[in-house]
């Protein structure tokens, strides 16, 4: 198996690493480069990966006094590592012993990554690697963002222009300790205003946002969850739980409330008691990296068939648990619009490797952006692309008017990937009713095609969205539409029976372990959100 470390660090190398290269400077060679566009052969910001044929990574710097590097050094287990550099638009060098290496650059998802094989060997060994946009989604109107973010607001410059992310929401203040507020957090950044940071126009930072991670209650280890409140105006000052407060402190001030992972305790209290905003439809369990969170958290429900081994989810079951219970909530009448995140920063992953696009048109703004975001005209991705409307309208839209003459509505658009599409689904309320085959037309710039066009026809209200899959190197990717609403008078939408069950037995469980550890107040909210879901119960199907 390959060890994994990190040979040779830019700037600020840490002490193993500078005993290394003193020992070992009169055997290192230089490898200088450049990352390019293939369009015109200008530089462009990138993520660098370097690997010997040993297995051992390394890392590069700037070679130019005007460019920047950041190393990104983080690791779950011998196989889930991210060990990269992110260089600006600048040549790079690396101080390297002789042999052969691997370099890879990649640059967010919308260009190709790019593999040159070097031999470096005495003196200095020059490479150019061209990387080339497959896609550009700000022409289609979509720009991208992440939600999820733990790199410091002082680096993210430099790695949303490399990554070719136009929103970025760190999570400034950050609070572990229940009762704590986030003013007073164990793991805040530095202090920042709230107002948005333009890196240029079309990459902006918004920095006062803040993640409760309740792992302590009164010092005690007792694991509640994370919930997040993005897009606010003022540093919170109130601990958590209760947490009814919280939201409607967070939601006067314009912000927004996400949920974490579905499956932390407490998250399905959170839904009706915070009315939270945002699901995390990929979150920071996925990474470019293999999976390796398997025994994670709240478990599924039986009806959900989720894939387990032994060892618990694979990341087809996590990425299944993560749908399928979205879908319980959006039965239930919860809009929960969905969102992405890495936790990069954290997670052995590059920032942006899951991310959510919203659909703003020719004019790019973070206020349209974040409006966008909320209203659900939007989709998720960790690999294709996708543009999906009915009849001509994009996700988010409720239909409550009438359809066409014929009571038909027509779901169309396309879906691009930079590898073959394995599958595409229309899931109706919860269910994949429709399975449409890949059509995979290869076009110039490199990508793959399918063009839809479905008609479908209700008689009870519902929800429409649009997933679709690939398999890159054997890892699954997708992408999620947000979904469409559709209301037909005096016929409900009626969640069934077994997911409400399912709802309440995870709310009853932690009213059962919260006894005589949480304040009243907190036990109360527990108490509130079962009986939101035993209403929705009786009106199941």
């Amino acid at each position: 198996m390959p060890r994994n470390r990190t040979l040779i660090v830019a700037g600020g190398a840490c002490c193993l690493c500078a005993a290394l290269l003193a020992c070992t400077s009169s055997r290192l060679a230089e490898l200088r480069g450049v990352i390019v566009d293939s369009s015109d052969g200008s530089p462009v910001a990138a993520r660098l990966y370097i690997q010997d044929g040993h297995g051992e990574w390394h890392v590069a710097q700037s070679a130019d006094p005007d460019g920047s590097s950041v190393p990104y050094n983080r690791s779950r287990s011998d196989q889930s590592v991210e060990i990269h550099t992110t260089l600006s638009a600048h040549s790079f060098a690396a101080k390297l012993p002789p042999g052969s290496y691997s370099l890879t650059a990649a640059r967010g998802k919308e260009y190709l990554p790019a593999t040159n094989t070097v031999v470096v060997g005495e003196g200095v060994t020059e490479t150019e690697i061209r990387l080339r946009r497959w896609i550009n989604m700000a022409e289609h109107g979509w720009y991208s963002g992440e939600t999820h973010v733990h790199r410091s607001v002082s680096e993210l410059p430099g790695l949303v222009v490399a990554e070719d992310l136009n929103v970025a929401l760190p999570l400034t203040y950050w609070v572990t300790e229940a009762g704590t507020p986030p003013s007073q957090g164990d793991k805040n950044s530095a202090p920042v205003q709230a107002r948005p940071i333009t890196v240029d126009p079309f990459h902006i930072i918004y920095p006062m946002n803040t993640e409760y991670e309740i792992f302590t209650v009164s010092g005690v280890r007792h694991t509640l969850g994370a919930v997040f409140a993005l897009n606010h105006r003022s540093v919170l000052n109130q601990g958590a739980p209760p947490v009814g407060s919280i939201a409607k402190q967070v939601h006067d001030e314009g912000g927004l409330l996400e949920l974490d992972k579905h499956n932390w305790p407490w998250s399905m209290m959170l839904i009706p008691v915070m009315n939270v905003d945002l699901y995390e439809l990929t979150n920071n369990h996925i990474w470019r990296a293999p999976f390796h969170f398997r025994g994670f958290g709240e478990q599924p429900a039986d009806y959900m068939q989720v894939e387990q081994t032994a060892e618990g989810f694979t990341e087809e079951g996590w990425i299944d648990f993560t749908f399928q219970n979205y879908y319980a909530l959006l039965n239930c009448g919860f809009r929960l619009r969905p969102t992405a995140g890495t936790a990069s920063g954290v997670h052995p992953v590059p920032l942006g490797f899951g991310r959510v696009y919203v659909h703003l048109g020719s004019e790019f703004s973070y206020e349209r952006w974040i409006k966008g975001l909320d209203a659900g005209r939007s989709f998720v991705t960790t690999g294709p692309m996708l543009d999906v409307r009915v009849n001509d309208r994009l996700p988010g839209r409720e239909f409550a008017e009438s359809p066409s003459a014929d009571g038909a509505y027509r779901l169309t658009g396309w879906i691009r990937s930079a590898t073959p599409v394995t599958s595409i689904e229309v899931v109706e309320a919860g269910e994949v009713v429709r399975r449409l085959e890949p059509a995979n037309q290869v076009e110039s710039a490199g990508g793959y095609l399918t063009l839809i066009d479905e008609q479908f026809s209700f008689d009870t209200s519902t929800w429409l969205a649009v997933r679709c899959y690939e398999r890159p190197e054997g890892r699954l990717r997708f992408a999620h539409s947000a979904p469409f609403h559709i209301t037909v008078p005096d016929r409900p939408l009626r969640p069934r029976r077994e997911e409400v069950e399912y709802l309440i037995g995870r709310v009853e469980s932690e009213l059962a372990r919260h006894q005589g550890v949480l304040p009243e107040a907190a036990i109360a909210e527990y108490e509130h959100a079962r009986s939101v879901y035993e209403q929705l119960k009786m009106v199941a199907e």
